[in-house]
């Protein structure tokens, strides 16, 4: 018997791409297995101009309850540190076009950190992020510790961190973890609205602008800074930038083609 994807692609038109986690059983644990498949699916997104922008979500009420304990208690720390994780994860890290995540229900440690690689996450209302592996003796790594830190300060990462307790979507938007709170049910709605308006965007001015953004929390202000001057200056020599500035003049739409 064939075993079922655990990533299950949706292409919505025009440019957007779907992929959800499926691994319902066990609500979406972040096997090495899944993980794998998922880095596979977004390399494939990577290379496919015809892809401008990836919504990544889970089920209507979760979106991945975290790291599979199954697999750490039988291999320990070799579970989320092998070779082959380590790249996956870095794959999906360091995808360069636009993410957006839709979170509905828990977003539990691994989960949470999946969601934190996301460019914009879309919450549902009642939708809960957490750091909970203290509670088993050990502590977050696959980066919660530093990209929490990064955007919601030191305060709260050490409150997730240190008690292992959630916090509700409410809280998250205020410190800056997710760009929107929706009603239940409605968070993927909301994030392939988000993701069609970009799709509808120049993708090469998408992608230098996430690169310039990202570039912010990796750098100092004035290497961030010319990073972003050397983004715009690439910007000005594509075929796109020549298109959007006709388009805006001749009050039509622009008809963009990544060039």
């Amino acid at each position: 018997m064939t075993q079922a994807s655990l990533i299950l692609k949706t292409a919505h038109a025009p440019h957007v791409l779907q992929l959800t986690l499926n691994r319902i059983d066990k609500r979406n644990a972040l096997s090495n297995a899944l993980i794998a498949e998922l880095a596979a699916a977004l390399a494939a997104a990577a290379a496919d101009d015809d892809v401008r922008v990836v919504v990544l979500s889970g089920s209507e009420t979760f979106f991945s309850s975290g790291a599979d304990i199954k697999e750490m208690r039988e291999r320990g720390f070799e579970a989320i540190a092998n070779p082959a994780r380590v790249q996956a994860w870095n794959t999906i890290a360091t995808f360069p076009k636009p993410l957006i995540a839709a979170v509905d229900g828990i977003a539990y440690g691994g989960g949470h950190e999946l969601a934190l690689l996301a460019d914009i996450i879309i919450a549902g209302a009642g939708a809960k992020f957490a750091q909970p592996e203290i509670s088993i003796g050990i502590l977050p790594g696959d980066g919660a510790t530093q990209r929490v830190a990064r955007v919601a300060g030191k305060s709260l990462t050490m409150l997730m961190a240190l008690t292992g307790e959630p916090i509700d979507a409410a809280t998250a938007l205020r410190a800056g973890l997710v760009a929107e709170v929706v009603a239940d049910r409605q968070a993927l709605t909301r994030a392939l609205e988000i993701a069609r308006v970009i799709a509808g965007k120049s993708p090469i001015a998408a992608r230098l602008a996430k690169e310039a953004i990202l570039a912010a929390n990796e750098t100092m202000l004035s290497a961030g800074l010319a990073v972003e001057r050397q983004a715009i200056r690439h910007a000005f020599t594509t075929q796109d930038q020549r298109e959007g500035m006709a388009a805006f003049f001749e009050k039509r739409p622009p008809r963009y083609q990544g060039k």
